[in-house]
């Protein structure tokens, strides 16, 4: 075992409330606020003695000796920004919440892990906007020693922690302390249920390879509007498209998938005429509850899928208002020449081999030959790059094939900056670039925008576990793992599930480290490492378990440090510790 270090700490984590939605509605003026409220915080918690040793975006987390100086200052700051935000227009103030917690902590050079850093984080995503909330051991230890009320405010439910944790809470900026009770959070899960829905293939009525790409095309674009309404939650296109071949029927398949609702219909096409038949259906019961018919020219198609995704949203809803169905500027061309040679490139781009991704690069500009203002074309042939170069489909210059990806999708993002796919594919390369601010942005964007779809989870999570948000980020990678367990171009679930690991990693959970390990049929190196180092960590035998054992042989030859790099952490810290530990212990 390596030499680890531990000792009594209070944690304490602070972020900004609905920072996200700050930095959407003005960026400047947020960063401006931003920094404005970190020179309250930041001298206040050295004055008391903490030590901050992360911050990602608007998060801090910092280190105390002593339970009541850390208190203090964190009643000290509260007080100081409400005192702020008392002086300013309403959209320059930014409310702050806290949690604080004691307990022992591991040390690695400037980096501290165990639970004391993940309740008091979890604390802080329970409190309310302008308090700061305890656990029961630093209410303990400070109460009648500040000069401050600090109530009982109930249980909270924290996550892979306790349902039901005690908590006191502080009203430093007034008011009274929000009383909760886990109770509430139990009713509150039951009335968040959001029905699962699956859009199956429709049949090609005229029964030819010409038409199919419509058919196809068109149940895309319905799973990606679904999958805008952030009411509902939606198998993923591959899993539904994946259905074709199965050989299952469609209650086998939802049941697989755990869906409530499938849709069903078919399309017949004869020359620029559309007609589609489309029906909803209650899985357990087998009964319709909505069906309706089109006869439409093709130009019509993208008002025949708003009117299909807004009647059955309400069909399953009810009278609520959907707020994501607002279709501005998401019609990617008025050219029909143009949406052919789209969709014919997606079909293409998504057999996810040589020969079909050098077409569809093809197909994608043809398509904006026939309209460069086509924003998805250049989306897509930005995204068919990327994936040749990670597959080693293209040959000739790399760093060429680099640019004009970047270039397509910068291009795609001019065109309609609201296009999901663009902020999508920008979170990656920023985060292959190790630019998490710019991942950040671009991945909560396009999560707000499209909150469904795996692809989006899981850059979404993917960066949200770098960079402080790690129950948000495991969130989106174990939701993109249920909807879409078997990707594109995959033929496991190993991805999904491997990314899931990291995250519970970030989290510092090694019981689900070891438990998620073992569910791999292909074990990646990056998952062996990780489980290694935690597990090392929090001295648990793991030398003689059949999954190290295999890693031994398997990882023998890696260059361990340049594997490390490809990890993306936003940690120079915990990347050098992971180096350490892999130079002491795997040594070629």
């Amino acid at each position: 075992m390596s030499n680890v270090k531990r000792r009594l700490a209070t944690i304490l984590a602070t972020d900004c409330v609905g920072f996200s939605k700050h930095m959407t509605e003005n960026e400047e003026l947020t960063l401006e606020n931003l920094k404005a409220c970190r020179s309250i915080i930041d001298p206040l918690i050295e004055e008391y003695g903490g030590k901050i040793f992360y911050t990602a975006g608007d998060s801090v987390i910092a280190d105390f000796s002593s339970p009541v100086e850390c208190v203090n200052a964190a009643i000290k700051f509260q007080k100081a920004i409400a005192d702020r935000n008392d002086t300013r227009n309403p959209d320059s103030k930014l409310i702050w919440r806290v949690g604080v917690h004691l307990d022992d902590v591991i040390i690695e050079g400037d980096n501290i892990y165990g639970n004391g850093v993940n309740i008091a984080a979890r604390l802080e995503a329970q409190c309310a906007p302008g308090q700061i909330l305890l656990s029961r051991v630093v209410q303990e230890q400070v109460n009648e020693r500040i000069s401050f009320t600090i109530e009982a405010a109930g249980t909270k439910a924290l996550k892979n922690i306790s349902d039901s944790y005690e908590v006191f809470g502080i009203a430093a900026s007034g008011g009274s302390v929000v009383h909760s009770d886990n109770s509430q959070s139990v009713s509150s899960k039951t009335k968040d249920y959001k029905p699962k829905i699956a859009v199956l293939p429709f049949s090609n009525m005229n029964n030819d390879e010409d038409s199919g790409f419509l058919v196809d095309g068109v149940v895309e674009d319905l799973i990606t509007e679904f999958s805008r309404v952030k009411e509902l939650e939606i198998v993923s296109r591959q899993s539904c498209f994946d259905f074709k071949g199965s050989g299952l029927d469609v209650k086998t398949f939802c049941k697989n998938f755990d869906v409530d609702f499938s849709v069903t219909g078919n399309i017949r096409s004869s020359g620029k005429r559309v007609r589609l038949s489309i029906e909803l259906s209650e899985v357990e019961s087998g009964k319709a509850i909505w069906s309706n018919k089109f006869d439409k020219v093709l130009d019509d198609i993208f008002d025949v899928q708003d009117e299909i995704v807004r009647k059955i949203s309400h069909a399953l809803l009810g009278e609520i208002e959907v707020s994501s169905l607002q279709r501005a500027n998401r019609k990617p061309t008025e050219n029909l020449t143009s949406y052919e040679y789209l969709l014919k490139g997606k079909v293409m781009h998504h057999k996810v081999k040589k020969e079909a991704l050098l077409e569809s690069i093809e197909l994608f500009d043809k398509a904006i030959q026939a309209d460069p203002n086509n924003g998805q074309a250049y989306a897509w042939k930005g995204c068919a790059i990327g994936q040749g170069l990670g597959r080693g489909f293209l040959e000739g210059d790399m760093n060429q094939h680099w640019a004009t990806c970047v270039s397509s999708v910068q291009k795609a993002m001019e065109i309609n900056e609201n296009d999901f796919e663009c902020h999508r594919l920008f979170g990656e390369v920023n985060l292959s670039q190790h630019d998490f601010r710019a991942a950040e942005m671009h991945a909560r964007k396009c999560y707000e925008m499209v909150p469904n779809d795996p692809r989006v989870l899981s850059i979404y999570g993917d960066v949200m576990v770098r960079v402080g948000s790690v129950d948000d980020g495991l969130e989106a990678l174990e939701r993109a793992l249920e909807l879409d367990p078997i990707p594109q171009g995959k033929t496991n679930s190993d991805s999904r599930t491997s990314a899931v690991l990291f995250g519970y990693f970030m989290a510092r959970d090694s019981n689900k480290c070891l438990e998620i390990i073992e569910k791999l049929q292909d074990m990646d190196s990056r998952s062996w490492l990780i489980t290694a180092k935690i597990c090392d960590d929090e001295e648990i035998e793991y030398k003689a378990l059949s999954w190290f054992q295999d890693g031994l042989s398997k990882f023998k030859d890696i260059d361990w440090k340049n594997e490390i790099d490809r990890f993306h952490l936003n940690n120079t810290g915990a990347q050098k510790a992971l180096e350490d530990f892999s130079e002491t212990n795997f040594k070629n």
